[in-house]
């Protein structure tokens, strides 16, 4: 693999370390919903449709210590998303030309599907594609993803 190559690589999966932090945070969230979903029906016991109030204790501590958790999580990822985003904006408004930052932002922060780009930006998929290209070689990234 050639040096560009492997650079051009570095530089998207830079770009998409945004959205991986949103998908992380946003399954935490779904998780945390169906902790919640769940609690809403009494402790059973054997499978029998009685209630049985002798876990009740167990299951509610278990309960709060995983909810704990996993809220502690959706805010970790709600922090490492905003750092993530203010970063790699910073990196894009760097670029000098419009058309380049707006193509790596639909592509990476907004993760559009290259056509949305092209209807998106104005442009032909062709000079979309170049423009990209153009923009990855340009940008520079923080150090420690290089």
């Amino acid at each position: 693999m050639e040096r560009n190559d492997e650079e051009k690589i570095i530089k998207k999966r830079y770009l998409r370390s945004y959205s991986a932090h949103v998908h992380r945070r946003e399954r935490l969230e779904e998780q945390l919903v169906e902790l919640q979903a769940m609690k809403l029906y009494p402790s059973m016991k054997n499978n029998d449709g009685m209630p049985h109030g002798s876990s009740v204790d167990r299951d509610l501590s278990g309960y709060m210590a995983e909810k704990e958790r996993l809220e502690k999580e959706i805010e970790k990822e709600k922090t490492k998303s905003v750092r993530s985003y203010v970063e790699i904006m910073e990196c894009i408004n760097k670029l000098q030309r419009e058309r380049e930052r707006d193509v790596l932002y639909y592509r990476y922060v907004k993760e559009m599907e290259w056509w949305d780009v092209t209807k998106r930006v104005g442009y032909s998929q062709r000079e979309v594609y170049r423009t990209h290209s153009i923009a990855l070689r340009k940008l520079e990234i923080p150090k420690s993803w290089q």
